[in-house]
């Protein structure tokens, strides 16, 4: 896959003498060098006038002396060191440079035509200027880009004959618009990468050539990879939608070639990235999800202008809730959070923003460290800053580590949710929203049940008499989480693998952190008091397919008894205690409305009354000090409709 560049030991040294000559001559004082180019032109000019005449009569003109020559082209020299001709730097030339060269020798040819007119150098013909400045142009730019072309070259060169594998990657670029043009002059200069051909849909484009290399048609790329022996395919398409994406890395997915893409042209506009920050295919472009644009009405509802608390703040929920909560412009954002490191981490990257946008400087931002099961303080907390809005993130969320610490996995859920929620309720908090997860839904877990056991909190105080509105937002699974299988399989494809997966037909829902997070905030802002909401999640996506799209996306070869000879191969462990092979998010299948968000549904679910959820809240910390571990599991019988435990073993 890799095509291995030789550099025989004479070229070598070629190549290392003129790397240094060109050093050398770099390394001169700038005053010397401009000296030096100043000179050069001079001479040439005279040349060009000699020739301009010799066109001009048809044979050699020598009628005209060496001093009249250097005077007439005296004023284009001159005028080439009054508009900073000589100031810029040779080696990044560019053509703003000459245009600016060109509206000079406008300006030269009416002059020149000028001292014609009062025939005070008679000798020089009318049309000696055009000639004369025509062949001075031509110079000027072809010895800039040859000054330039070289020394790039050379250190390039240098660069390629000093490396340790002597080696460049051939690339394909996919797309032959302006950002392939871009990225492909960019890549020119580059030791490391290659570029041997395009590729693009457009028919009319297919056949010609962009910088040297051939446009071939969509059809043809599974072909040159293996003919050219292409290492890796950037795909140049900004301005293309998410589907079409999807469609071109579909095509290439399953072939052992690694993809990377431009960023999307809102990123280039931005000012976030450029066309040469090449990145890795972005995760969600290989899943089958389409995302809509937020309201912005319902982003602001509950977070513009207001005091705003979210719990969890470190978490992956949590600060990027904090971060779009912050791009709402709240009056004051608190972040509650147990650990200290992710506090000092969120609070530190919200600065960050808020020293960047002068919109943002007058929102006050205050890190807490304390407990989500601290109501005394959290009453403290919402009282002293007014709480108008919290959203409840805090949660222990990884199953396994739940299943074994069962007690402390529904006491920090499901009770800190209690003691949160009723601490708002008693600060007359106006919206709580709490985030919980589609494991919630039929749980075999003692993790999900927590999580039930947290909504049916809220629902039991939803229908106490209160000014405060409690709802709650359950989703799937989120790329990029701690925790998370994405970052999981990233890591084991670093090391070289093998992949794990927990079992053949695992399969789970799936959406980015930051759609969910602004999910959450519209759906907390449509509700009126009760509702559990329900992000469309998509279609679920097998993880046995995922974890093979993710080998193939880094140019490995899939390992398996069909190809024994591949990179990395998918080991299967077996399910984790509590772990289900797939994730729901309603409980009935009737039991669902939608809401005038097409992302956003709503389930219509039973709940307890809260007097019998706060008698099993409160026999919880007893229950934990002599680990009645069968009455927890009975208790989650009782109150969560489906619940199971799950035997399984890792």
């Amino acid at each position: 896959m890799i095509k291995k560049l030789e550099y025989s030991d004479s070229y070598q040294t070629k190549s290392g003498e003129r790397y240094q000559m060109t050093q050398w001559l770099m390394s001169l004082p700038r005053n010397l060098k401009r000296l030096i180019l100043l000179s050069t032109d001079l001479v040439i000019s005279v040349a060009c006038v000699f020739f301009a005449l010799s066109l001009r009569y048809g044979y050699i003109a020598n009628h005209v002396s060496p001093l009249e020559l250097v005077l007439y082209v005296l004023p284009a020299v001159i005028g080439l060191y009054w508009i900073g001709f000589y100031q810029s730097v040779t080696r990044i030339f560019c053509d703003a440079a000459m245009h600016q060269v060109l509206k000079l020798f406008v300006v030269l040819i009416i002059a020149y035509q000028a001292i014609n007119y009062i025939e005070w150098m008679s000798i020089v013909p009318r049309s000696t200027p055009f000639l004369f400045l025509f062949l001075l142009f031509i110079w000027l730019w072809g010895s800039r880009l040859s000054i330039q072309t070289l020394l790039s070259r050379d250190h390039s060169g240098q660069q390629r004959a000093s490396s340790d594998n002597n080696s460049c990657e051939n690339i394909i670029i996919y797309g032959a618009g302006s950002a392939g043009k871009e990225l492909g002059d960019a890549l020119k200069r580059s030791c490391k990468y290659h570029v041997v051909a395009y590729i693009d849909d457009d028919p009319q484009l297919v056949g010609a050539y962009l910088l040297g290399k051939k446009i071939y048609a969509a059809h043809d790329l599974i072909a040159l990879i293996e003919k050219l022996e292409v290492a890796q395919v950037f795909v140049a398409l900004p301005s293309v939608s998410r589907v079409r994406r999807r469609q071109v890395i579909d095509e290439i997915s399953e072939i052992a070639v690694k993809i990377k893409q431009l960023p999307s042209l809102h990123e280039i506009a931005d000012g976030i990235a450029t066309v040469s920050d090449m990145r890795p295919v972005d995760i969600l472009d290989v899943l089958n999800r389409q995302t809509v644009e937020p309201d912005i009405q319902l982003l602001g509802k509950n977070i513009a202008g207001k005091n705003v608390l979210v719990t969890g703040a470190g978490g992956s929920i949590g600060s990027e809730l904090c971060r779009q909560i912050l791009q709402n412009q709240p009056k004051c954002l608190v972040l509650y959070e147990l650990s200290e490191f992710a506090l000092y981490d969120i609070h530190q990257q919200l600065r960050i923003i808020q020293s960047e946008h002068p919109a943002y400087q007058s929102i006050e931002i205050t890190a807490m460290l304390g407990n989500a099961t601290n109501e005394d303080k959290l009453l403290k907390v919402f009282d002293n800053y007014r709480i108008q809005t919290v959203y409840h993130a805090a949660a222990y969320k990884h199953v396994p580590i739940v299943e074994h610490n069962p007690f402390e996995g529904v006491i920090n859920n499901a009770k800190g949710t209690y003691h949160c929620a009723y601490a708002a309720m008693q600060a007359h908090v106006e919206t709580f929203v709490l985030i919980s997860t589609d494991k919630a839904v039929r749980p075999t877990n003692i993790m999900g049940a927590s999580k039930r056991l947290a909504e049916l909190v809220c629902q039991g105080l939803s229908q106490e008499d209160s000014a405060t509105c409690f709802s709650m937002v359950r989703f799937g699974n989120v790329l990029g989480s701690s925790g998370s299988v994405i970052p999981l399989f990233t890591k084991q494809i670093e090391r070289g693998g093998p992949i794990t997966v927990t079992h053949t037909e695992v399969t789970r829902y799936f959406m980015t952190i930051p759609e969910a997070a602004s999910l959450v905030i519209q759906a907390g802002a449509m509700a009126t008091g009760g509702e559990v909401f329900v992000l469309d999640m998509g279609a679920p996506i097998k993880i046995m397919d995922l974890a093979k799209r993710m080998i193939y996306l880094t140019g490995c070869k899939l390992k398996d008894k069909d190809n024994p000879n591949g990179d990395m191969e998918i080991v299967v462990t077996g399910l984790r205690p509590g772990e289900k092979l797939y994730e729901e998010l309603i409980i009935g299948d009737d039991n669902v409305e939608t809401t005038h968000h097409p992302l956003i549904r709503q389930a219509i679910e039973h709940s307890f009354a809260l007097e019998d959820i706060e008698n099993m809240l409160s026999q919880l910390i007893y229950r934990a000090q002599i680990n009645d571990i069968e009455w927890l599991k009975e208790e989650c019988i009782h109150f969560v409709e489906g619940y199971q435990e799950n035997t399984a073993t890792a």
